[in-house]
């Protein structure tokens, strides 16, 4: 009998322990189990002050890697953009995005939109060159899986430098697979500057942001001369003339960071990350076997001898509306 309750003690216990770790590291997915150091990224956006600035552990992160040529004359340059989503502020826009990337629809597309000292757009499936670029379906820029999700937002949130985002047509629940970065702080997008509730972000780039920047200066249809210096006040929706090729989007792990760069402000992280951003799990390890072995203990002394021993559907433009802020 005590040894049938002890078993059942330990069993009841690791039950107890996974409870608190993040619900989604399972054996099926590997990029889950992988801590990333924050402090390897070095080439993020400029920061001011927002919760975004931070990094949480636990908080998805995932890869763009992608090829461009950024001006005139240059070379194909290749490059990686690294992304960290935001899931206790914006949990189904984060479900969204990471369900479009473990299904592989952004590998091979193109951004099809590119707004200089504003966004970069791209997360359209259809977009994919046909023979050779600029050719590609006919659908490229309103295409989606035809799957929308609400739109989310969170007082954390905001279009700061760097930043992630969803487009969406005209009604604000429309988002789909289409999203956008900011290629510089963008706050006339955020739903209180705004009178048709503004669009949602749910992430930020902490890596490669370098290269965002130069995907925004790259040569378009609108902005043909490519030169930072000589701004085009029509430019609102260029495609870029030289292909922007993305050549995959993978999931790479959670941010870690380290205990000295953890912060005492708690608020809006799951009990998992608490805990695990505070060093206490191993002392729930110990307390919850201790308490084990003690249950266990007191069971076979005090236990009578005569007991015997479980998304919406839409078509339609997936566009930034305001494209160009008045």
């Amino acid at each position: 009998m005590g040894g049938r309750f002890t078993q059942a003690l330990c069993l009841l216990s690791l039950f107890i322990l996974t409870s608190f770790l993040p619900s989604s590291a399972t054996a099926t997915d590997d990029w889950r189990s992988v801590e990333i150091d924050p402090g390897t990224w070095t080439d993020g956006p400029i920061k001011e002050g927002s919760p975004m600035d931070e990094s949480y552990y636990g908080d998805p992160v995932f890869a763009i890697t992608v090829d461009y040529v950024p001006a005139h004359f240059a070379s194909r340059t290749e490059g990686v953009i690294i992304i960290e989503l935001f899931p206790q502020w914006a949990p189904i826009t984060v479900e969204n995005m990471v369900e479009h990337i473990e299904e592989g629809i952004y590998d091979g597309i193109f951004f099809h939109r590119v707004i200089d000292d504003f966004v970069t757009q791209s997360g359209d499936p259809t977009c994919t060159t046909q023979g050779a670029y600029p050719l590609t379906t006919a659908t490229c820029g309103s295409g989606g899986t035809g799957e929308t999700i609400p739109l989310e937002h969170n007082e954390n949130l905001s279009h700061v430098d760097g930043a992630i985002g969803m487009a969406r047509s005209q009604d604000p629940d429309s988002a789909d697979s289409q999203w956008y970065i900011a290629e510089t702080e963008a706050h006339g997008l955020d739903p209180e500057n705004r009178d048709d509730e503004g669009y949602a972000t749910f992430g930020v780039v902490r890596d490669g942001m370098t290269h965002v920047r130069a995907i925004a200066e790259t040569p378009t249809t609108d902005d043909p001369s490519g030169d930072p210096d000589i701004q085009n006040p029509a430019s609102s929706a260029g495609r870029p003339i030289y292909e922007v090729h993305i050549s995959s989007i993978e999931m790479i792990g959670i941010a870690a960071p380290q205990v000295e760069e953890i912060e005492e402000e708690d608020e809006g992280l799951t009990m998992g990350q608490i805990i695990a951003r505070s060093g206490g799990f191993l002392l729930l390890v110990t307390i919850a076997l201790g308490a084990a072995f003690m249950l266990s203990k007191q069971v076979k002394t005090d236990l009578p001898a005569n007991l015997d021993e479980e998304k919406t559907e839409e078509s339609g433009d997936k566009i930034l509306v305001a494209e160009l802020l008045d």
